[in-house]
């Protein structure tokens, strides 16, 4: 399975703000979409991403304020991505390695979606339910 029938599946859709804005609203659009990363967009460029995590370490332990730091303070700036027909194989690899649960797809430098480790896990349970049936169908013939 790749990326492409990820985003097939669960949809293309791409929440982003800007590095401008103050985290407390960067997490007020988090609240609303029900996500828990957002890309950090300006220009239409990719500069980062911002996840719950973030600001759990970066703010809450810190006791700084959500209202008065910006998205740019704390956002990630290396932002892992991948391809469409990327294999999950690589995700998985990708997240385990670079200690991610977000993945912004890129394809001829535009963002076309985004995966979670949620989204790559749900995958993983399917294909397996599919083997599964497929074993049971053989060993019941």
């Amino acid at each position: 399975m790749t990326v492409n029938q990820i985003l097939g599946a669960k949809g293309k859709e791409v929440f982003s703000v800007t590095s401008t804005i103050t985290v407390f609203e960067a997490l007020g659009v988090m609240s609303e979409k029900n996500i828990g990363a957002i890309l950090i967009i300006d220009n239409s460029v990719l500069m980062g991403i911002l996840s719950e995590r973030d600001y759990a370490r970066k703010i809450a332990l810190k006791a700084k304020s959500s209202k008065k730091t910006f998205v740019s303070e704390i956002m990630v700036k290396e932002v892992v991505t991948v391809k469409p027909s990327d294999s999950l194989d690589y995700c998985m690899e990708l997240m385990d390695t670079k200690r991610v649960r977000h993945l912004p797809v890129i394809e001829n430098d535009i963002i076309i979606g985004i995966i979670s480790i949620s989204d790559v896990v749900k995958a993983i349970i399917e294909i397996q339910k599919e083997t599964i049936k497929h074993l049971d169908s053989y060993i019941s013939q």
